[in-house]
């Protein structure tokens, strides 16, 4: 799955069009390499997000096309 839409469905960022958008401007890590709006996330990938100072390390734990509001957390861990 795109990680633009990963951090869509898992809540992460909340519409795909900001995701896509912080993927294109350089704020969002994968493994420790900035990656694409196209990346392919894996289940143990570590994702960071930086928004100004505050940067936040997320674990992939499951990728799914679908989840409740409920089921999103379950798709990721906070890794700080």
């Amino acid at each position: 799955m795109r990680i633009d839409k990963f951090l869509k469905v898992s809540r992460i960022i909340k519409r795909r069009t900001l995701a896509n958008e912080a993927c294109d401007g350089g704020k969002v890590y994968a493994n420790g390499h900035v990656v694409k709006a196209s990346y392919d996330v894996k289940v143990g990938d570590i994702l960071e997000l930086h928004f100004g100072e505050k940067v936040t390390k997320f674990e992939v734990l499951d990728v799914k096309e679908h989840t409740t509001k409920d089921g999103a957390s379950e798709l990721y861990r906070v890794v700080n």
